[in-house]
């Protein structure tokens, strides 16, 4: 009798732990008492020696680093436009979950650098900036207004008579460092005419006058030149060696067909990419002109590289990497600009923008967003891979960042364009890890909040999917917070700290040795690292060798 009670009470808890097991985790009466539910945490990570060890790590990675004191002979800029900390954060888990990890842990190239800073973006004349302004910053090192390109701030936007005076004019680095004897190019992923682009050589009161079909009539009589024209007609434009990007429709006359079934937009009937070869047929330099990825490669593969290459490869942007055909990828234009401006003994400039961020911000598509930024690390990684830390200084930051944020509580893992799998809004409805404050997508309906897990667009991933925002509006706006600075190479350690946006070009040019104020290896070119004794000894055994020839020589002579 007892072992039959013991039976029936043995299939009561049983059946009380099956039923337990079976019970959905109640839902959280906070938000703060959510409970995650991942589908795989790393067993290594549950042990708190895991974290110790990463930890002890990383410090002795720390404590070895050694202050890279070096003259830079080469200074690469890379600027995510749009590339907000936020959108560090989600592409860096967007590329991991694409490798089939987690995604939290992975690491993008630029994150791996040693010194990381952040600097503030706003204009003069406004809180949120744009990337007009934010260009003039990090490229002239002189801030100024809203809309306004290489000009400080005694103008007015769209203001011709300003613009002509040469007193009201901010160089660029990329100026400095031609001034310097090095080469310089520009690479980048929207129009070549651009906003950020146009920073290395453009002095404009309205960032819009790409072509001269954009300029009023009265400022064309005043003698106000589009940002095109600068480009290819004036200096320092016309001496970049590498100019590569979008754009094509705003070098050629309306009457030219073009290759996407458009034409031109000059109206002035100017065919600057002729005037771009008459130039360099002038200076008796050999030049090439390329319009899609074939060309590209062709030349890139050649035994003889010309020693200018200017490459337009769509009559607009360039296409988001997901939807692109027959056009390089960022990384292939950085690989090819490296390879070219690598041929100067004295050292180069490079220009680098990965701007099609911004753009899929502007209407809310996250998803391309997160795939532009991972195509952005990978070019910076190419540019690691093919230079030599202790002469090339690379700097890689954002303009200004965007109103994407990543929030809600989502488990480990969750798919990071995917709803937030733990929790529900009060009204019932699930809603995404990534919105926006502002932007293009309705998210508001009459009976309520949208469900956007309703919608086959977002359920299938569609690349132009506009993700939830608060507040509707044609386009997502910017946002106002700093942004990281990312550095590697000589005096990198100069780029901690919070700073000033135009402080950037400063501090390279610094390194570069491009201006009056100039540290000691700007005398001598040799590597000196200061932390080490090893490092160290290189330097000392070529000083002491030539004390001694010089108490040698005096010896003689006496």
């Amino acid at each position: 009798m007892a072992c039959l009670h013991l039976l029936a009470l043995t299939q009561v808890l049983l059946a009380v732990i099956i039923f337990a097991e079976d019970v959905s985790v109640p839902k959280p009466k906070k938000v703060l008492d959510t409970v995650m539910n991942p589908a795989y945490i790393p067993p290594e990570e549950k042990r708190g020696s895991y974290w110790k060890k990463s930890a002890a790590t990383t410090l002795k990675a720390k404590l070895q680093e050694m202050k890279n004191i070096n003259k830079a002979k080469n200074g690469i800029m890379f600027i995510g436009d749009g590339m907000s900390l936020a959108t560090v954060m989600a592409a860096r888990t967007y590329g991991g979950q694409v490798e089939r990890g987690l995604g939290e842990d992975n690491i993008l190239e630029f994150e791996t650098f040693p010194v990381t800073g952040l600097a503030r973006t706003y204009c003069i004349d406004a809180q949120v900036p744009d990337s007009a302004c934010t260009a003039t910053s990090y490229l002239t090192g002189v801030k100024t207004k809203y809309g306004v390109i290489g000009l400080d701030g005694n103008v007015t936007r769209g203001a011709c008579h300003p613009q002509l005076h040469e007193n009201n004019w901010a160089t660029s680095i990329g100026q400095w460092a031609l001034d310097n004897g090095l080469d310089v190019g520009i690479v980048t992923t929207t129009r070549v005419t651009h906003a950020s682009p146009a920073g290395m050589y453009a002095h404009t009161s309205e960032r819009n006058w790409e072509s001269d079909a954009d300029i009023p009539d009265e400022c064309l009589s005043l003698g106000c030149r589009d940002i095109a024209y600068q480009l290819i007609m004036n200096n320092p434009g016309r001496q970049f060696k590498v100019i590569m990007g979008g754009g094509r429709k705003e070098f050629f006359p309306n009457t030219t067909s073009l290759l996407l079934n458009s034409t031109g937009l000059r109206l002035d009937g100017l065919d600057l990419a002729e005037k771009w070869h008459e130039d360099k047929v002038e200076k008796n330099a050999t030049h090439q002109y390329v319009t899609d990825r074939a060309e590209l490669l062709k030349v890139f593969n050649s035994d003889d590289l010309p020693e200018y290459l200017l490459g337009l490869f769509n009559d607009d942007h360039m296409e988001y990497h997901m939807k692109a055909h027959n056009e390089p990828t960022l990384e292939e234009m950085v690989e090819v600009a490296i390879k070219m401006l690598s041929r100067s003994e004295i050292g180069y400039f490079l220009f680098v923008e990965g701007g099609r961020i911004d753009h899929a911000h502007h209407d809310s598509y996250a998803r391309l967003a997160l795939d532009e930024t991972v195509e952005y690390a990978k070019a910076v990684r190419k540019a690691r891979t093919l230079t030599d830390e202790s002469e090339t200084l690379i700097v890689v930051s954002s303009d200004h960042a965007h109103t994407m944020t990543v929030a809600g509580y989502p488990s480990r893992g969750n798919d990071i364009l995917g709803a937030v799998d733990t929790a529900k809004g009060f009204d019932d409805k699930p809603y995404t890890t990534i919105s926006y404050a502002n932007g293009k997508a309705t998210s508001i309906a009459a009976d309520g909040r949208v469900d956007v897990t309703l919608q086959d667009r977002f359920i299938n991933g569609a690349l132009d999917y506009s993700y939830p925002s608060l507040v509707p509006l044609d386009s997502e706006t910017h946002g106002g917070e700093d942004v990281a600075v990312f550095a590697l190479g000589p005096w990198q350690h100069l780029f901690t700290a919070s700073y000033e946006q135009n402080v950037v070009p400063h501090l390279m040019a610094y390194a570069m040795c491009l201006t009056e104020d100039k540290h000691d290896n700007c005398k001598r070119h040799r590597h000196f690292w200061t932390s080490s004794g090893e490092h160290n000894k290189p330097y000392v055994f070529s000083y002491v060798l030539s004390i001694s020839a010089v108490i040698i020589s005096f010896t003689f002579n006496f």
